[in-house]
């Protein structure tokens, strides 16, 4: 039996393999302690059991996120299903016989760059979109911006900021597709709005099998304060655009290790706070749980107090920044568990729900906007 991760995201250290049995580590973000992605090929185990003990579980960043928790496997790298899976004394222990001669593991189905790539060059096709490079990251990769829509409403989606978040690019490809497929509701919003969709925030860390990290260690989501060409590139080109359009909505993709469930997180706490930005949060929130049944208000994170939010986060820098716009920015988690009032015992949460729920938050945000009197 033979383990490999050197390719796009690849993730593992194999310290021993014996027979079909192999233990492993996941490997550091670079210049940082964080881990918790992996991704990896099996290959040489046709017809037998394997078993994969992945004994620096426990110490990873998020170890809340490994009871229950099922990782994913693919014969073919596009169909991604669970794996039988536990967690038991700090080391997570996947079993599974391999129906052909390599096969595929991974903490969330991956979405490569190569995909991405793929995805940028369709999308900018199609009409009456424009692809914009707004900077490069630290290595120099693209930061891809896909830009529609005629409306006055200033929508900015934006996904991956933590690397090892793929559902995240999943979602948006599903959001993307959308967009241009002429569907009623995707022509309103193009006519209402003018979007602006970064479909990976962290090209850097996504191809490097980080978690949560870019380049050079840094955590994105706690630039937006004060983002810098040496630390935050990313970020800096970003906001840099964000200010010259201003923003009405945006919303953060992300998925959540811990949590079996879809949700949001606001903007509570923000020095620069207004009730109609709040009330509009909510209503969004609230519609989007009335269209899908996989997304739910009852479990989150906690609300920050008033005047205490963290502005070095993207979803409350930009409400507080652009309160005067009445900006509603918001973070949307996914799990890389289950939605577990809806769950999916072969699949659990998956690349089509991802895709589906980028289709249904946007139904939802144009239903929203209608009517919408704007602050510039």
């Amino acid at each position: 039996m033979q383990i490999n991760s050197a390719f796009d995201s690849g993730n593992i250290i194999v310290t021993a393999i014996e027979g079909t049995s192999a233990t492993l580590e996941i490997r550091k973000d670079k210049d940082s302690d964080f881990y918790q992605w992996f991704h990896f090929r099996v290959s040489g185990a046709k017809g037998q059991q394997v078993t994969l003990k992945i004994t620096n579980a426990g110490g990873s960043a998020y170890p809340g996120g490994w009871p229950d928790y099922q990782a994913r496997v693919s014969d073919d790298r596009q169909d991604w299903r669970c794996a039988e899976t536990r967690y038991e004394g700090g080391e997570l222990i996947i079993t599974h016989t391999p129906a052909e001669d390599a096969v595929w593991f991974a903490y969330f189905a991956p979405y490569s760059m190569e995909r991405h790539f793929d995805l940028v060059q369709r999308i900018a096709r199609a009409p009456g979109v424009a692809l914009v490079e707004l900077g490069q990251t630290i290595e120099g990769q693209a930061m891809d911006c896909l830009q529609m829509g005629t409306g006055p409403v200033q929508v900015w989606l934006y996904a991956r900021q933590h690397p090892g978040e793929s559902m995240a690019e999943w979602w948006m490809e599903g959001a993307l597709e959308w967009l241009i497929s002429g569907d009623p509701a995707a022509e309103r919003l193009r006519s209402k709005a003018t979007l602006y969709i970064v479909p990976n925030m962290n090209p850097d860390g996504s191809c490097r099998g980080h978690l949560r990290t870019n380049a050079v260690g840094v955590n994105l989501n706690r630039e937006w304060a004060e983002p810098s060409a040496d630390r935050s590139p990313e970020v800096l080109c970003v906001r840099n655009a964000m200010d010259e359009t201003g923003v009405h909505w945006a919303m953060d993709v992300h998925g959540d290790e811990a949590i079996p469930a879809n949700f949001i997180a606001g903007f509570e706490g923000i020095p620069n706070w207004t009730d109609d930005q709040g009330e509009r949060y909510h209503a969004y929130r609230n519609a989007l749980a009335a269209h899908t049944p996989d997304f739910q208000t009852e479990i989150g994170y906690p609300i920050s107090t008033p005047g205490r939010a963290n502005l070095t986060m993207s979803t409350n820098q930009l409400a507080n920044r652009f309160a005067h716009m009445g900006c509603v920015s918001m973070t949307l988690e996914m799990p890389f568990k289950d939605h577990a009032s809806n769950s999916d015992a072969e699949r659990a949460w998956s690349t089509e729900r991802c895709k589906k729920l980028g289709v249904d938050c946007l139904v939802v945000l144009e239903g929203m906007i209608e009517g919408e009197s704007l602050n510039v």
